[in-house]
Order: C-alpha cells, then sequence, then structure tokens
C-alpha cells in the first residue's frame, strides 16, 4: 500500500514539474470518461472495448428502460428475464451480470452520476430507479479496476442531463399493449450561469401474464451552475415503484396457457431517495479537481407467495420440516391444519442508507514533451442495513395465491443490522509514447469492512449472524494501443478487478444450515473474495473514407478468470433454499465483433440510412469441480466438472438493426436479436437438456409532423414467436396435481405488442 500511494504522489508532482501551459487540441474524437467521475480521453487511446449511447439514441430506440436498449444494441450483451417484470431484467455482459435478483453473482458495478448504484447489502442493481429518458449518456467499460467493487466484468457509467445538456422541455406519452401507458414530462433550462432539469415519468401497465401489474412513478432534478473556471450540480431523485414479477412458471404450465403463473403474488416495492452535490474546478488550464457528495436511501419490501416444503409430521398433529416440528416464533410446535399446509408467505424489509463521496484531480499536462493524462483520486462509502425477514404458514387458493394463518416460523425470522466501510484510492494514467502508440496503466486500492450484528438470536446451538469481515486488495492493470495504419487501432490489455463477498452472501454461507433466498439467513462462514483477472486485445477502426460516411468497425477477444467464484448451492425442493459458497476457478473468453454505419442520402436526396451489427462467441465454464444437488432429485448429488458450462450463458449472440430517415421526418427501423441456448440455473453439471436459443425482432416508426411534435409507435416481437429468456428447475406436483412431474420452470417472453404515442418538445 505504502508503495502504491508513494508511486502516486511520484506521478502526480511529474506532472506539476513538466506542465506546458498551452491547452492541448483534442480535435474531433470518440470521448469517454476515465473513472467513475468522468474525464476527457479519446477512447480510441484506452486499451479496452468501451460502447456509448446518447439520449438522441435512447430516444430514437424507444426502448423501455436502459436494460432494454443494451440487450438490443449493444455487443457481448444480453438479458434475462428471470422475474418476468419489464424494469427488473438480469444485464449480462461477457458473462458476467447485474441484476436485482439476490443470489446471482453480481459482477458488474453501476455508477450514476460518479456514485455507485449497486445496492450495499447483496451489490444487486435496481434498474427501476433509472428512468431513461433523464438518462444524458452511458457508457459500458470492460474490466477496469479504477470503477472499484464488482467491475470484474465491467462497469456501466450512467450521467443524467442537466439544464445545460438538454435545454429544452418535452412532453411524453404513450399507451397501448398490457394496458401500459407512459407520461414522461422533462423541462431544462439556462441562463448561461444557472440551468434546472427536471424528469418526471409515471409508468403502468397490467401486465401480459395473469397477476402481473407494474406501477412505477419516479422523479430526478438537478440544479447547476456554470463559472468561468468552476461547475456545481446538485441532484435529487425520488421513487415509489410497485412491482409484481411472477417469475419461472412449470413448463407443463405454460405449454397449456403462456400467461398463467405458478404462485402469486410476488411483489417488490422500492422507494428511493437520492441526493448529489457534484462539482468540479479548473486549478489551470490542464488541471482538474472534481468531486462528489451523496446520501442515498432505499427502502425495499418484498412479498412472496410461494408452495411450501413443509408437510405434516407422521402423527398428522404438528406441522414438521425434514421430520423435525416446525416451532413458531413464540417457541411452540406448529399444530398441524389446513390453514398452514400448501404455502409459505414470505416477506422481507430492507432499509439500506448509503453516503460517501469522491475526490479526483485530472492532469492533461505533457509529460517529457508528451501528451499524458492522469487521474489520480480517493472514494470513501458508508452504508447501514437493516433486514428483517419473515415467513408465515399459509394456505394455497384455487388460484394459486396464499391466505395467511398467522403463523410465523421461528427458524426463518431475521433481524440483522449489516454496516459496510469502503475506501478506493485510484490511478489511471494514459501516456503518449509516440503520436501512434499510447500506453496505460491503473491499478485501485479498496478496503471493504463488513460489521454484522445479529438482532435476533434464538437458536439453541447459538448459531448467529454476527461477525466482522475486512478484505483489501490492489488490483492493477496495463494495456497498449496502436495506431497501426490511418483508419485502424489495435490494443490490448491485462486487468485485475475483485469483488468482497456481500453481507447477504456472508449470512448464508452454512451448507449445514441453508437459508431461504431472500429469508432465513443462517451463521456466516468466512468467505473469500473474488478476483477477476481479464486479457483483451483487437483491432478497431473506420471506413469513413470508402462510404463519405460514418462506418466503425471492431472485432476483439477477451480471457477471463475468477478466483474463489462464489454461487448460490441449491438444498432442498425449494429454487431459493440454499447456500453461497466459494467454488475455485472459472472462466468466460469469446470474440465479439461490431459495425455501425452512418450514410447520409445513400440512394437520393431524402434517404438517411443507419445500419449496426453485433456478433458475440461467449464460452464460459467451470474450472474446478465441485458437488451440486441434481436438479431433478432432491437427495442426490452431482459432481460439476472441468469445463462444464456456466448456466444462464448463452454461447452466441447476435444483434442487427437497420433504419432509414426520409425527408428528415419520416424514420422506420428494425431491430433483430439472436441468443443462443443456455442451461437451466442450478444445472452447473450440465446434466439436462438446455433452454433453447430464439430469434426476435422488433420494430419502430416516427412521423415529424412539425419540428415541435411527433408521433411514433413501436411494435416488439413481430413475429410473435413463443421464446424463453431464462429457465431453472423446481417441484409443482405438490400445487398442480402429479401430472406436472417435468421439474422445469421456465420464464416466458412476451408475445407480439405494440404501442403507439406523441412526443411535444419547445
Amino acid at each position: 500500500m505504502n508503495k502504491f500511494v508513494f508511486s502516486l504522489l511520484g506521478l502526480t508532482l511529474s506532472q506539476l514539474v513538466f506542465a506546458q501551459d498551452e491547452p492541448q487540441d483534442l480535435g474531433i474524437m470518440n470521448i469517454v470518461g476515465t473513472s467513475p467521475l468522468g474525464g476527457n480521453i479519446d477512447a480510441d487511446k484506452l486499451p479496452t472495448n468501451i460502447q456509448t449511447a446518447t439520449a438522441a439514441q435512447l430516444e430514437k430506440a424507444q426502448t423501455l428502460s436502459l436494460g432494454d436498449y443494451i440487450n438490443r444494441y449493444l455487443g457481448s450483451a444480453h438479458v434475462n428475464d428471470a422475474q418476468n417484470n419489464p424494469l427488473q431484467p438480469d444485464i449480462y455482459y461477457r458473462g458476467f451480470v447485474a441484476s436485482p435478483m439476490m443470489g446471482l453473482p453480481q459482477g458488474l458495478s453501476t455508477y450514476v452520476n460518479g456514485v455507485r448504484f449497486n445496492e450495499p447489502f447483496g451489490d444487486t442493481v435496481n434498474w427501476d430507479l433509472i428512468p431513461q429518458n433523464a438518462i444524458d449518456s452511458m457508457a459500458m467499460y470492460s474490466s477496469n479496476p479504477v470503477y472499484g467493487l464488482n467491475s470484474l466484468g465491467g462497469a456501466i457509467a450512467i450521467k443524467t442531463k442537466t439544464g445545460f445538456s438538454a435545454p429544452k422541455h418535452q412532453l411524453e406519452v404513450y399507451g397501448g399493449s398490457f394496458d401500459r401507458h407512459s407520461e414522461d414530462l422533462t423541462s431544462g433550462w439556462n441562463n448561461g450561469t444557472w440551468g434546472y432539469f427536471i424528469d418526471l415519468n409515471h409508468f403502468e401497465e397490467a401486465g401480459w401474464r395473469d397477476f402481473s401489474p407494474t406501477k412505477a412513478t419516479r422523479g430526478l432534478g438537478t440544479l447547476s451552475w456554470r463559472g468561468d473556471r468552476g461547475s456545481l450540480d446538485l441532484t435529487l431523485g425520488a421513487n415509489d415503484n410497485n412491482m409484481y414479477g411472477n417469475a419461472a412458471t412449470p413448463i407443463q404450465l405454460l405449454n397449456e396457457n403462456r400467461k398463467a403463473i405458478f404462485t402469486h403474488p410476488d411483489i417488490t416495492t422500492n422507494r428511493m431517495f437520492f441526493s448529489e452535490l457534484a462539482g468540479s474546478y479548473d486549478v489551470s488550464d490542464d488541471i482538474e479537481v472534481s468531486g462528489n457528495a451523496y446520501f442515498r436511501q432505499n427502502r425495499m419490501h418484498t412479498f412472496n407467495g410461494d408452495n411450501s416444503d413443509y408437510t405434516a409430521c407422521e402423527d398428522n398433529a404438528f406441522l414438521c420440516d425434514a421430520g423435525e416440528p416446525v416451532i413458531d416464533t413464540h417457541g411452540n410446535p406448529i399444530v398441524f391444519s389446513d390453514s398452514v399446509d400448501g404455502a409459505t408467505r414470505n416477506t422481507n424489509a430492507m432499509q439500506m442508507r448509503s453516503k460517501g463521496g469522491t475526490l479526483q484531480t485530472a492532469f492533461t499536462r505533457n509529460l517529457f514533451k508528451h501528451e499524458n493524462n492522469l487521474t489520480v483520486g480517493t472514494s470513501f462509502d458508508v452504508s447501514q442495513v437493516h433486514f428483517a425477514s419473515d415467513t408465515e404458514m399459509g394456505a394455497i387458493t384455487a388460484d394459486r395465491g396464499t391466505v395467511g394463518s398467522g403463523v410465523y416460523d421461528d427458524e426463518s425470522k431475521v433481524r440483522l443490522h449489516a454496516g459496510t466501510e469502503a475506501i478506493g484510492v485510484f490511478l489511471t494514467d494514459t501516456f503518449s509514447i509516440t503520436e501512434k502508440l499510447a500506453a496505460t496503466v491503473a491499478g485501485r486500492y479498496n478496503r471493504v469492512v463488513v460489521d454484522m450484528q445479529d438482532q435476533y438470536m434464538n437458536d439453541e446451538e447459538g448459531k448467529n449472524l454476527n461477525g466482522h469481515h475486512t478484505f483489501e486488495r490492489l488490483n492493477p492493470s496495463a494495456g497498449l494501443t496502436y495506431q497501426l495504419l490511418n483508419h485502424v487501432n489495435v490494443y490490448g490489455n491485462y486487468a485485475e478487478s475483485s469483488r468482497a463477498p456481500t453481507p447477504m452472501e456472508l449470512s448464508c454461507a452454512d451448507p449445514q444450515a441453508p437459508c431461504k433466498l431472500p429469508n432465513s439467513f443462517m451463521s456466516d462462514p468466512a468467505l473469500n473474495q473474488v478476483v477477476s483477472k481479464t486479457w483483451e486485445g483487437g483491432l478497431r477502426g473506420d471506413l469513413n473514407h470508402l462510404i463519405d460516411g460514418q462506418w466503425r468497425w471492431n472485432v476483439g477477444f477477451f480471457h477471463a478468470i475468477n478466483n474463489d467464484d462464489i454461487i448460490f448451492h441449491r438444498s432442498g425442493s425449494l429454487t431459493s433454499q440454499g447456500y453461497f459458497s466459494n467454488v475455485g476457478k472459472t472462466r468466460r473468453y469469446g470474440i465479439e465483433s461490431g459495425t455501425s454505419i452512418d450514410k447520409d442520402s445513400l440512394f437520393s436526396a431524402i434517404d438517411d440510412w443507419h445500419f449496426s451489427t453485433n456478433y458475440t462467441y461467449l464460452n464460459a465454464r467451470y474450472l474446478d469441480g465441485f458437488d451440486i444437488q441434481n436438479p431433478l432429485e432432491e437427495g442426490e448429488l452431482l459432481r460439476v466438472d472441468r469445463g462444464d458450462k456456466i448456466a444462464s450463458i448463452p454461447e452466441h449472440l447476435f444483434k442487427a438493426a437497420l433504419s432509414v430517415d426520409l425527408w428528415k421526418k419520416v424514420s422506420l427501423g428494425i431491430n433483430g436479436q439472436y441468443s443462443g441456448q443456455q442451461f437451466f440455473r442450478g444445472d452447473e453439471a450440465n446434466a439436462t437438456q438446455p433452454l433453447s436459443g430464439y430469434w426476435l425482432f422488433n420494430g419502430t416508426a416516427e412521423y415529424k409532423i412539425t419540428k415541435n411534435l411527433a408521433l411514433f409507435g413501436k411494435v416488439n416481437n413481430i413475429f410473435d414467436v413463443h421464446y424463453n429468456t431464462f429457465g431453472v428447475y423446481g417441484q409443482a406436483a405438490d400445487v398442480l396435481g402429479e401430472k406436472y412431474d417435468d421439474g422445469r420452470f421456465i420464464s416466458p417472453g412476451a408475445p407480439r405488442a405494440g404501442w403507439i404515442g406523441v412526443r411535444l418538445s419547445l
């Protein structure tokens, strides 16, 4: 750590000693950020793959959310709709996930205006909290230690609009299938010094499946000040979202009715308040100091009506679990009756408060007469989580809902207080060795302290959730870029990144006492932090000189090995019951390629064409063996061998989009994607048939009636394909009857649907 700090100080001083006063002419470049707080550097000088999206691109795509856009247009990315709710996707990039679901091995970090948006309890990402029309830009980075914890596969950095980046007023309203309607009002203004931006959004639908309504109300506003050398942005955001996601359903039931659900309800409520003050100051023309401070609170509540693995004891007098009487929260055995047989009603409540900030300095001064871009900084984040969960015994209704009995399982009662402190010190420096050759070195030191206090200790063996854990690591990266030809750039990079076990994982790591996610946490055996080591390289460039337009292309290779990877082992008859453990090494490698073409007036003066395509071959496998529960036989173990594929990750991904603008008024577009087959979650041994791949096509249209008024429409799943995005194993016979014995549960994709809307801009 001392060597790292002294090296950082040395590089900082060298920037001051070898300074030049003249500002650099950056020319026309693809400028991206160098850290969560931003920065300015030509993307072709960074030795990694970076994909970006602007507010204009998001608007034209007419996607429902940022996750929807990533799924359709960005390379090496796909979405699993495990929750079957449009605002709760699992977003995968290169086989690493950022998801709202507890239990997934989260491997992507997410930032909003430089504030880490992964939840402190489980590193999950609640995508419903981020309204798309408030986004000014988004960048998806591959593995980079500067982005801190959870950046195993990469990072998603989101910047919201201000009155300076979006100085206009707009009302957008649309409606259509599934009784879905959305109203969005944005307003931005500035007078050169002061500005404001506000986005108010309401989204509501009945859902296309039974018992699946969603309602989301979100607001975000920013007050901005711009001076000759400095800037300040005060951002406030809040939401009240109620989402039903009834998840995977037995495949035999879906064959009878695609809209059917297994048990219900499954409700997630998010109520967030977010505040951030961010600022920057130009000390000179080539030294910028920037920072932020934030407070974020998210109150989450979930309610899940589910089937039960509890049965009557042999004497039929009491309720039993694995032959042992179930004890209620008053210390008494639960008397068996119809009111406690067949269902459980699982609830949890989390109140998460996070605060902290980041301070960084960016230097763009020449070093030894060579261009140099150095950013150094530090961050501090502290969070407090109050977690409570309960399991109420109940009965199944005729429509597979649940009715409570007022009797609660004592073993499933959890009252946990968890606190985390995370300190990060980071550096990234890009040095132009020659006009064509640039080197980038980066590193970040992370120290995370997790403290857990059990607020409900009622175990005869003295097991509790108390624990104190410290994780620290210095993660480096280094790479080169070379301008091989005028229009061809070659790059290569090595990076390390780490993920500390979360309080949720640490609280559910005992194989002798499996928990029921997200309930019933048990004692906390220590887990090792996950360390990812990634190599990547490739070629990128343009063919603009051939078409008199914009033609960008890229082809690359990536190879990432996770050490001490953490997975959730299923244990018991319920898909959500199990425990976390380190399973050794896993590997994700592949080839990715993409191209985008923008050509004005291709056939005549009236038509402007846009085309893009991405293909990814992704091979994700376990490198060490371990045992799992047979997904089709509760009492049997299966061996996961070296080379078995990681579940829920397709091997082939292909995307293409084509659109045309006519007379600068009419826009027509179609996009398609192929997602290859994937193994069911829980079948890490690859013992059963995988979930089939699928093609999906969507269309968009827009007509600008006047400069300020536009009509638009979209159709999803044009060919009404029956496709499935996610699979898992479970038991349905106890609820549906003995003929429902297949064991496969799947999350079906939505049928063909359409919406029309109007957009008024001033």
